[in-house]
């Protein structure tokens, strides 16, 4: 297992999270996407991962994502491999039924969160999506559900820099999860956040 204690930070407030994240006062480069579901063209993500890695200096940025190895979390092996410090912020519930967290990430802040994040039925924000949005100062969204689209509206209020490249999830994935929930399947694979944007 790779739940080395010394690394994984358990906070029940977020503002704590974003505190101690930005507390070295590098900038914080967080990467959103899809995570679970995957992507149909890995290799594409990765080539798009490093042409963005490759505009920030590991001497003054630092790299945050979701701390899982699935899907967007291709970010971290690329991070680690050009010098940069990694960190992840995770819902509690992801450690309750067993993510795999990537070995690839120095420190994981789980926030006492009863969902995975994103909007609550009262409209108010996730507090994992509120450490998410909060924490970052740039944001690069390749793709993205309906939390990574939470979470770019979010930021966006609060004047984060925001890049976005489209990319479809995993078809294949996509098809049984709906398959799974009883649900139509679906006809486009581009993900919620592409809604927030132009098409490119």
């Amino acid at each position: 297992m790779n739940r080395s204690p010394a690394r994984i930070v358990r906070i029940a407030d977020p503002d704590a999270a974003i505190d101690a994240i930005r507390g070295d006062g590098r900038r914080v480069v967080t990467f959103m996407g899809f995570s679970g579901r995957g992507y149909e063209d890995p290799a594409s993500v990765e080539h798009l991962l490093a042409d963005f890695l490759a505009q920030f200096d590991p001497r003054s940025e630092i790299v945050c994502s979701g701390a899982t190895e699935d899907g967007i979390g291709a970010v971290y092996p690329l991070a680690k491999a050009r010098g940069f410090t990694t960190v992840g912020i995770v819902s509690a519930v992801a450690e309750a039924e067993g993510a795999r967290f990537s070995d690839l990430v120095d420190t994981i802040y789980v926030i006492d969160d009863d969902s995975w994040g994103g909007s609550r039925n009262d409209g108010t924000l996730s507090p994992t999506s509120v450490a998410m949005a909060g924490a970052a100062d740039d944001i690069i969204a390749i793709g993205g559900g309906p939390i990574a689209r939470d979470e770019i509206e979010a930021a966006r209020k609060l004047g984060k820099t925001i890049h976005y490249a489209a990319a479809d999830m995993n078809h294949a994935a996509a098809l049984e999860n709906a398959r799974r929930k009883g649900e139509a399947p679906p006809t486009e694979f581009k993900g919620a956040v592409h809604e927030l944007f132009e098409p490119r």
